[in-house]
């Protein structure tokens, strides 16, 4: 049993190290995102700077800076660009790179304020979340009624209709994106949310085979019991298969939702007006416009971030369980 243990350590000391790897690129957003605007690039010499530090204050709320090698106090930046200095009681002018802000450890929210003040974060937000549970409903809906014809219901052709199915995951999104333009521009729909929720009305052949899959676990028993109580197959789809497919299902939602949150090429395509735009577009537009403003960059970068890890490690167990069942069903 020791030996055993003795020979595993290796292995998750692997995995730590990898997991630490692979976390590092977010643990530097969440600290640049913390950090002052002054204190985000290291000077040449000097190694990254992990821990967050933010401005130190005089009494009077002003920035302490050091100018010369004397400690003073940053009364504010003049139209030349050029900031006043208060230092041994006389008054300098002197440009940003001619002193340095004081700093000490702390978290600099100022970013985040920033941030919210330069972008209409929660205009992003509602069309967001209005595209993201638009199209998880459409899917859930459409993926989960074709599934169950596939599994269900014996009709003539069923399997070859199902390999066609699958042989469209094959296409390339590139290859129909012109068509699908062409086609939403004559109906009018370029410049509204219509491109991007009306084809997950129809199916995803993706999310048609996962749902599948689970569905053919399913005992064929208990639809043969309810038809014999007189229940349509559509009375077995709503009241028994579907709440034995919690899992699947919301393995299913989960996925569509991760995608629709990140999206940014359909967006980009279709929407033209910018109080329609997704978190996606409008951080590349909040990038694009201030170049150099990394702090309020990598602080917006992490509101967006954030609710999709939390919302992964609240469903995680769901998510695992549909996962695991899915890929055993034959």
């Amino acid at each position: 049993m020791a030996s055993n243990r003795n020979r595993s350590w290796p292995g998750l000391i692997l995995l730590v190290a990898l997991s630490g790897l692979f976390i590092s690129p977010f643990v530097w957003m969440l600290s640049t995102s913390l950090k002052h605007e002054s204190r985000i690039f290291s000077r040449p010499g000097e190694p990254p700077q992990w821990i967050p530090t933010t401005e130190k204050m005089d009494a009077e709320g002003r920035r302490l800076v050091t100018y010369q090698g004397q400690t003073g106090a940053d009364l504010g930046r003049a139209d030349t660009g050029r900031h006043a200095l208060l230092v041994d009681g006389q008054e300098i002018q002197a440009w940003p790179e001619e002193f340095e802000i004081q700093q000490q450890l702390g978290l600099h929210w100022q970013n985040y304020v920033s941030a919210f003040e330069m972008m209409d974060f929660m205009v992003n937000l509602r069309n967001t979340l209005f595209i993201c549970f638009s199209a998880v409903l459409g899917t859930v809906l459409s993926c989960s009624l074709v599934a169950y014809s596939f599994a269900r219901i014996p009709w003539k052709g069923r399997n070859a209709v199902f390999v066609l199915c699958l042989a469209t995951m094959m296409l390339p999104y590139q290859v129909t994106l012109i068509p699908l333009f062409a086609l939403y521009s004559k109906l009018g729909w370029v410049g509204s949310f219509k491109p991007l929720i009306a084809p997950y009305l129809f199916g995803t052949p993706f999310y048609i085979f996962l749902l599948r899959q689970f569905f053919m676990g399913i005992p064929q028993d208990l639809s043969a019991a309810a038809r014999i109580d007189g229940c349509s197959e559509f009375g077995i789809f709503a009241r028994i298969v579907m709440p034995l497919s919690k899992a699947a299902l919301a393995t299913t939602a989960l996925f569509m939702f991760l995608f629709q949150w990140g999206d940014f090429l359909n967006p980009l395509i279709y929407l033209q007006d910018s109080r329609q735009y997704t978190l996606a577009i409008a951080l590349q537009q909040f990038q694009s416009q201030n170049e150099s403003a990394w702090g309020p960059l990598m602080a917006m970068s992490t509101a967006i971030t954030v609710p999709i890890i939390a919302l992964f490690f609240l469903t995680q167990r769901t998510f695992i369980q549909g996962i695991a069942l899915t890929g055993l069903k034959g």
